[in-house]
Order: C-alpha cells, then sequence, then structure tokens
C-alpha cells in the first residue's frame, strides 16, 4: 500500500471511529409543572432502559411541549404568570438544552405545535378561549405574538395537517373542532368553510390526531372519554365521524377523564389514556376502513395526563401526575399489547412527554 493509500485508510477508519462515536440517540422530555423543570434522559434502543442526563430548571409552571420539525429545538410553554415560552437547542451529541430565548404567549396554553416549516407556533388556550399564532426566527427562537383569534369554549389542542394547510382546535366547552385555512407564507389563520366540526353533545373534545396518510383522524373526548374516527379529506380539509368507542374499562361507572391519545408509528394501533381509572386503552386500527376494535385496558401510573410513542415504534412511556414517575412499556408490533419494563422517578406533576429520536 502506497503512503498516500495508508493515509487516506487512516482517515477513513477515523471517520468511522468519529461516526461511531456519535451514533443516533433517543432523548426523553419530561416536563414537571409543580417542580417547575424539564427531565432529560436518554433511551437504551436496544433495551428501553432510560439514564438521567440532566434536570432542567425553567422558573415555572412548565406543561405542553412541542419538537421543530428537523429535531433541533424543543419549546416548553409556561402556563404560570407571566405566561410565556422558552425555546431551547437540543444538543445532538448529548440531548442536554440549552434555553435560547422567551417570548410572551397570549395566555396560559393548554397545548402549543409547530407548522411544518417549523416558522410558526400555534398555541391554544383553555382558560382564555382562544388560539394564536407566534412568529419563530431563523434560529429558531419563538417571537412575538402575531394573531389571536378567539374561539369557542375551552380551547384546548391545535395541529396542522400533513399539507400544512387546514389547521384546527379542539373547543372542550363547545363540542366542536374549529376549522382554518393556513397560509405559511405569512402565519395567517383564516375562517374555513364549513368552520365547524361537530362532537357529541357533553363529550369535551380535547386531543386528536391523524395518521401518517391523513385519511383518518382521531378524536379523544374528555368528559365522556368516548374516542371518535373521522374519515379525512386531505384535498378539502373537511372531517365526517364514522366511528365512536370508549377508552373506559369494561364496567366503569364513575366520571370519566380521559387525557392522550397517540398513533404507533406504523399506524396499526392507537392508544389512549384515562386519568381516573389511571389506564391505558389500546386499540386495532384496520388498515383499511381507519377504525377501532377495543383491545385491552393496561393499568399505568397515577392519572396519565400524557404519554409518548418513541420514533421506533417499540417503546411506550406514560407520565403520572400523581405519581411523579414515568413508566416504560414495550411494545408488541403484532398484537399492540404493552408489557411494563421500568418505572422512573421524575420531577413533581409530570405531565407531558417528547421523544426525540437524533441521527
Amino acid at each position: 500500500m502506497s503512503p498516500k493509500s495508508a493515509k487516506q485508510s487512516a482517515a477513513g477508519l477515523a471517520l468511522g471511529a468519529a461516526a461511531a462515536g456519535t451514533q443516533a440517540a433517543t432523548f426523553v422530555y419530561v416536563s414537571n409543572a409543580d417542580s417547575q423543570e424539564i427531565s432529560v434522559l436518554q433511551m437504551d434502543r436496544a433495551s428501553g432502559a432510560l439514564t438521567a442526563i440532566e434536570t432542567l430548571n425553567v422558573g415555572g409552571t412548565v406543561m405542553p411541549m412541542a419538537v421543530s420539525p428537523e429535531k433541533k429545538m424543543l419549546y416548553a410553554a409556561l402556563r404560570s404568570q407571566p405566561f410565556r415560552v422558552a425555546s431551547f437547542a437540543i444538543d445532538p451529541a448529548t440531548g442536554k438544552l440549552k434555553k435560547l430565548g422567551e417570548a410572551a404567549l397570549a395566555d396560559s396554553m393548554a397545548n402549543i405545535d409547530l407548522d411544518r416549516s417549523g416558522k410558526w407556533l400555534f398555541a391554544a388556550s383553555y382558560g382564555g378561549n382562544k388560539i394564536t399564532v407566534n412568529s419563530i426566527d431563523k434560529d429558531g427562537v419563538v417571537g412575538a405574538v402575531q394573531q389571536l383569534i378567539p374561539t369557542g369554549p375551552n380551547a384546548h389542542a391545535i395541529h396542522v395537517d400533513a399539507a400544512n394547510r387546514y389547521v384546527f382546535a379542539t373547543s372542550l366547552g363547545g363540542d366542536h373542532l374549529s376549522a382554518w385555512r393556513f397560509d405559511a407564507a405569512t402565519g395567517t389563520l383564516s375562517a374555513h368553510d364549513p368552520a365547524i366540526v361537530g362532537s357529541t353533545p357533553k363529550s369535551g373534545p380535547r386531543h386528536f390526531a391523524w395518521d401518517k396518510a391523513q385519511r383518518h383522524a382521531y378524536l379523544l373526548c374528555e368528559l365522556d372519554a368516548s374516542l371518535a374516527v373521522f374519515d379525512y379529506d386531505a384535498a378539502r380539509g373537511t372531517m365526517r365521524e364514522v366511528q365512536r368507542t370508549s377508552a373506559l374499562p369494561p364496567g366503569f361507572a364513575g366520571k370519566p377523564w380521559a387525557a392522550d391519545l397517540h398513533l404507533s408509528p406504523d399506524g396499526g394501533h392507537l392508544y389512549a389514556s384515562e386519568r381516573t381509572t389511571s389506564t391505558i386503552a389500546v386499540y386495532e386500527v384496520d388498515a383499511a376502513s381507519g377504525q377501532l376494535k377495543t383491545l385491552a385496558s393496561v393499568p399505568t401510573e397515577n392519572t396519565p395526563r400524557g404519554f409518548a410513542i418513541d420514533p421506533s415504534g417499540r417503546y411506550l412511556i406514560a407520565s403520572g401526575q400523581e405519581s411523579h414517575a414515568i413508566a416504560v412499556y414495550a411494545i408488541d408490533s403484532a398484537s399492540g399489547a404493552l408489557t411494563p419494563l421500568q418505572r422512573y422517578a421524575v420531577g413533581k406533576n409530570p405531565n407531558w412527554i417528547e421523544i426525540v429520536e437524533l441521527p
């Protein structure tokens, strides 16, 4: 081998070693409202085990979070005065957070999310009955509120569809979703036609999600723990309800208090949490119709307000507001069954989880 070839080979080995040292990692972020901090943990992809990385004090009642489309930024909304959103850069090597800025929010926000370009932040206020749009600058830092729209009572969740054309927001007190056209160039919402997607009276629409193909939408209602399935017309931005089932365990006769829902990445199973019974309902999703078949009701942490599924679809992590802990479950990809793996103590009142997989 010539000296030049030897040098090239050595350089290749060095690059390979460097790449191995910065191999893909999965990080878990948990907002802890009462201890006013975010727990940062790293997940072992082979076992699902978590290792604590840092605990970051944020100086306020931190609850909903959102991650930028390119996974470089984490945003956290503080629901104590002064209402604001903090912008954090995610260190791709360690998963640690670096605060880059704060911006005022128009109210206490139950939910925040980004548009597909990462240039606009949506927020929904439960107590303020409004939705808003904040700008995001080129460095990923949230700026000022640029639009504020009054809504029906108790706005709770707000998300944009995959095409970045239509935004929907739940009105828990009004028993509907409001529908909006979205101009991604200006970050402006305008009323859609039809402007309202109705739900069952006194059901309390809370959280919703689309399947990846944008053929179906799923809506979890807080007050009766019903779970509605909609056919979604992505071209027109319209929803039509085709099924309604329940997130409650069989035989339950108390007061429902449903919380969160997520689809597995492959779209084969859907999960929904219910706080009164501290359970997670498991459903099989029909590949053709998108409709649901109830499979199980799994006991979990006390008052599971929020949970998340890792991007690989192998693990589900649930937070317990009253247990002050999170629980990791292995997901059987074929059956959707949840197998408990481990519990971890975090801060006080954990309520929201984001899982970020970095290449």
